[in-house]
């Protein structure tokens, strides 16, 4: 990953460009001290990801996040910005949310956190690479965010999802729905229907108990 650190500060810019050497597959290929000269910089030199500070001399960080956005160019459109200022107020980490940048990391930090950002931009990057047809879980993993809870089908609770979920688990060699029912204290229809719902979402595998004699019975067991 080719990295561009923006930061009026010299000792600053240069302090961040020797994590960002730090971090496998990393290195910097540019600093820059003000707006302008970033801008510049991205055209000539198109890095990966840009760390960019808000307190410039010429024009604010975010003015360089604004004009990357809208410029008309292969290296705009393909460098992603993190970041990385002393500015605390609402709406500069708003605009910088509008901007698009991958992260907002506020000065000072311990030298840790720049680095983990960076190794999970990296991760972020290879998932992507690595998924040929997202699906929305993948799509939650790459953006970072938890999956939205599955709704419950109709006639199946909450509470009773988790009463049954616990029983289940807690036998390993599986469970009938007639000795579900009994140990819940549900009805055997009941107790078969959160068994399946069990099995429909992937977290019970069913399979036949033959006895002497009689049809022979679906055994449910917890498998996640």
């Amino acid at each position: 990953m080719r990295v561009l650190v923006v930061d009026d500060d010299f000792m600053v810019a240069r302090l961040h460009s020797k994590l960002v050497a730090r971090t496998p597959g990393f290195t910097v290929v540019g600093e820059a001290r003000t707006g302008a000269e970033a801008l510049t910089a991205i055209r000539e030199l198109c890095p990966d990801l840009v760390l960019l500070d808000i307190y410039l001399p010429d024009i604010s960080g975010l003015e360089v996040l604004r004009s990357l956005r809208g410029a008309d160019s292969r290296a705009a459109s393909e460098t992603d910005v993190l970041v990385i200022t002393a500015a605390r107020d609402a709406e500069t980490v708003r605009g910088v949310l509008r901007g698009g940048a991958v992260h907002y990391i506020i000065k000072p930090f311990d030298v840790p956190v720049l680095q983990e950002h960076l190794r999970r931009y990296a991760e972020r990057h290879r998932e992507l690479a690595s998924i040929a047809v997202p699906g929305q879980g993948d799509v939650d993993r790459v953006f970072g965010t938890a999956p939205l809870p599955a709704r419950l089908p109709k006639g199946v609770a909450e509470q009773t999802v988790e009463l049954v979920r616990g029983i289940l688990a807690a036998a390993p060699a599986g469970l009938s729905a007639t000795e579900c029912a009994a140990r819940t204290g549900l009805s055997r229809v009941s107790a078969r229907r959160y068994l399946e719902y069990f099995t429909t979402t992937g977290r019970a595998a069913v399979s036949l108990r033959y006895g002497a004699t009689g049809r022979p019975e679906r055994l449910y067991r917890w498998t996640e």
